[in-house]
């Protein structure tokens, strides 16, 4: 299930146009836990043009709405980390 999640994860996240986007499961890491039951615990690494400008809520925002309704089901939790080209 993760693999087909990741996936899913990646082709929704493709319109922010990002240059470099890893994503990790970590779901093992939460075994037993009440939420892993319901979907996967995931990292993400993004960087992309798209988050210039914007503050941290703003760019978490938009990689929330391009995920949708993943993020209520397969994704159960998503630490992220968005940047912009050459930030550090």
């Amino acid at each position: 299930m993760s693999a087909e999640t990741i996936d899913l994860l990646r082709q929704r996240l493709a319109v922010l146009n990002p240059e470099s986007l890893t994503i990790h499961d970590d779901s093992q890491r939460h075994a037993g836990h009440a939420g892993a039951r319901e979907g996967g615990h995931y990292q993400l690494q993004i960087v992309a043009q798209a988050f210039a400008g914007k503050s941290t809520i703003a760019r978490h925002r938009l990689i929330y709405d391009a995920a949708g309704d993943l993020m209520r089901g397969k994704i159960h939790a998503l630490s992220i980390h968005a940047k912009v080209p050459g930030e550090v």
